[in-house]
């Protein structure tokens, strides 16, 4: 897969470096010389040039590229990048990096804008993993299909612990994709139980998360 990401800062590098590792073909962009520095990711393709120019993107062969990913400082490249991305080269997925939660609303599909990534929200739904228990957390929001990655860390008192996932009636528009133990990674399966302590992540739309909390944590919800 070939992988143009714009913004070649710690975020694009971290990036670029994971992707290179599992296989990816990575081109890094960034109109900053200072920023243009090859031996920080030898293994990828750079290129000194302004995401937000047309004959630069064309320059970056980006009719070739699978995904682009937009992951500078500035929101307003971010956005002017992915529009350019999907409108005049039909890149089949691009990703934008939301630096200002006001601004987030605006990344969406008429902006060309396939995932968004909100560092802040991230940060605060790391923050709130981290000290609540029996709370749904959001983490990830899937644009096109009005749903969101939320995890649970089960709590002592759920009316689900020790039963087999096969058995918990969640609602609609909700499925269970991983529960992790121990630092293990377990399958969903029918008769995989959940046990306290489990993270629990779910694909859930946006107007069953209520729900699946009143389901799974009923005190949680009421306190």
């Amino acid at each position: 897969m070939r992988v143009a990401i714009a913004g070649a800062g710690a975020v694009g590098r971290a990036i670029a470096r994971e992707l290179i590792e599992n296989g990816h073909d990575v081109l890094l962009i960034d109109r900053a010389a200072t920023a243009v520095k090859p031996e920080r990711v030898p293994e990828a393709s750079w290129l000194l040039a302004d995401s937000c120019e047309l004959s630069s993107l064309e320059e970056a062969g980006l009719d070739s590229c699978d995904v682009v990913i937009a992951a500078t400082g500035d929101d307003k490249a971010n956005l002017v990048t992915s529009l350019l991305a999907k409108t005049e080269f039909g890149v089949p997925r691009t990703v934008g990096r939301v630096n200002h939660p006001d601004n987030e609303w605006l990344f969406t599909e008429a902006w060309g804008v396939d995932v968004n990534v909100s560092t802040p929200r991230i940060m605060s739904a790391l923050v709130e993993e981290a000290v609540t228990v029996g709370d749904l957390v959001r983490l990830f929001t899937f644009r096109k299909g009005n749903a969101n990655l939320v995890e649970m860390t089960l709590p002592d008192d759920s009316p689900y612990v020790g039963k087999q996932a096969g058995l918990v009636p969640l609602p609609e528009n909700c499925q269970l994709v991983t529960i992790l133990r121990d630092g293990q990674v377990y399958p969903p399966n029918d008769e995989q139980p959940i046990e306290s302590g489990d993270e629990l992540l779910f694909v859930v739309g946006e107007d069953s998360e209520d729900e699946l909390q009143q389901l799974l944590a009923p005190r949680a919800t009421g306190r």
